[in-house]
Parts: C-alpha cells; sequence; structure tokens
C-alpha cells in the first residue's frame, strides 16, 4: 500500500486541488448522478479567485501520495465536513480514511461534540464506516439542477 502523507492546504494548492475535484466527482460520482448533475456539481469553468477564496478560514489537509496530490478535506465550520476528495487514481489507497480521521481529530481538538457532513450518494457508505449515522435524504440545487445527498452525523463523544 501507497505511503499517503498529509499536509496544510497552501493557497498553491487552489488550481490542482481545483482540477483533482472536477475529475473526481465526473469520473467517481458518475455511477449515481446523471451527467447533468454531474455538471452543474463540478462545471469544467469557474471563478478561480472564488475557489481560492472557498479554503479562507478553514481547516484543510492535502494528502499526497510519492509527493502527488491524492485528495483534500476541509471544515467548512468546526463542526462540519465540507469536503472531502479523493482522486480518481487514488481511490481504495486509505486517503479517505486518513483525511477523515484528521478533520476529526481537527474537530475533537475544537471541542465539537457532533461531527456532520451532507454526503453524496456515492461517499454515504465511507461516512457510514466511518461512524456517521441517521442519514436523512435533502435535495440541493447547483446550478439551477437538483442533486440528491444526505445530512449524516456523528457524536464525538469524548470531545
Amino acid at each position: 500500500m501507497p505511503r499517503v502523507q498529509l499536509r496544510p492546504y497552501v493557497p498553491a494548492d487552489a488550481a490542482p486541488l481545483r482540477r483533482l475535484f472536477v475529475e473526481t466527482v465526473h469520473a467517481v460520482n458518475r455511477r449515481d448522478y446523471t451527467p447533468e448533475q454531474l455538471a452543474a456539481w463540478a462545471p469544467a469553468k469557474h471563478d478561480a479567485a472564488a475557489w481560492q477564496r472557498s479554503f479562507d478560514g478553514r481547516f484543510a489537509v492535502v494528502a499526497e501520495i510519492d509527493g502527488r496530490l491524492a485528495g483534500f478535506a476541509d471544515l467548512e465550520r468546526p463542526d462540519h465536513v465540507g469536503r472531502l476528495y479523493v482522486g480518481k487514481d487514488a481511490q481504495r489507497l486509505g486517503v479517505a480514511r486518513r483525511l477523515y480521521a484528521a478533520l476529526e481529530a481537527e474537530a475533537r481538538a475544537r471541542g465539537v461534540r457532533v461531527l456532520t457532513v451532507d454526503a453524496s450518494i456515492t461517499a454515504l457508505p465511507f461516512f457510514e464506516r466511518m461512524g456517521f449515522g441517521h442519514p436523512r435524504e435533502q435535495r440541493v440545487e447547483r446550478r439551477g439542477v437538483a442533486l440528491t445527498n444526505y445530512a449524516v452525523s456523528k457524536p464525538l463523544s469524548d470531545a
């Protein structure tokens, strides 16, 4: 198994992480979402400055395997996972587990008692394996297109 290394996000990561995000959504999530939904969720054209600003004030970590970007994750708020994406070529290598562990550790350090996430259909089984439960189906709109995801939560009882 390759060695996954985590490091803090830096602003120079924004553009390559955007590419990883778009590639991941279109390759990995295509089994659960239509092409129209994927295009609305992760359009090829975007506002690069807005994407970079989306990391401002967040706890964000980047995963690398052999010096190459493999994924990233962030806490949108101390108690809510904003994003967790693993590159299409780094699936099933333990990257998501490592990224999630870093987010949970940070949430615990901040005294969070319940961690939440809005998980895609594709990501829901992963978050359930991480101990999240009580999925509540919800519809969200991206660029005028409805997508299904699930609000789930995990008690961090010893936080």
